[in-house]
């Protein structure tokens, strides 16, 4: 019976401490990048929690509408990084600290390679 209202203490807790994260990949133009990889990496959190059965990290690749989501992940900060064929690549540490955030990346074309050999 104790455990049972640990339980019910400590759960709605743990629930509060994780985010579902969408992230919109885009171009410039505002238009979606599809098949895009994304690596998602939990650095730091906020709760006094130990997340130990919670996944901290993710690969995935965006749908033809430049989306990729993550169902839960601890709250703190995380990094994002993001790789595209014909674009830079993107990498950003976010802050996420509600129930539910989407973070949009726009990707830039790549930048003109120099060299100091003529």
């Amino acid at each position: 019976m104790r455990l049972f209202l640990i339980l019910l203490l400590v759960l709605p807790l743990a629930a509060a401490d994780v985010t579902k994260l969408q992230i919109q990949v885009t171009n410039q133009d505002g238009k979606p990048v599809g098949q895009a990889s994304v690596i998602v990496k939990f650095v730091q959190g906020r709760s006094k929690i130990k997340f130990t059965k919670i996944r901290k990290a993710w690969e995935l690749k965006t749908t033809q509408e430049g989306t990729a989501r993550i169902p839960a992940i601890p709250q703190g900060k995380i990094l994002i990084q993001v790789i595209a064929r014909n674009y830079q690549t993107f990498g950003q540490t976010f802050d996420v600290d509600e129930e539910e955030q989407t973070i949009e990346v726009k990707l830039k074309p790549p930048q003109p390679q120099y060299t100091a050999h003529e």
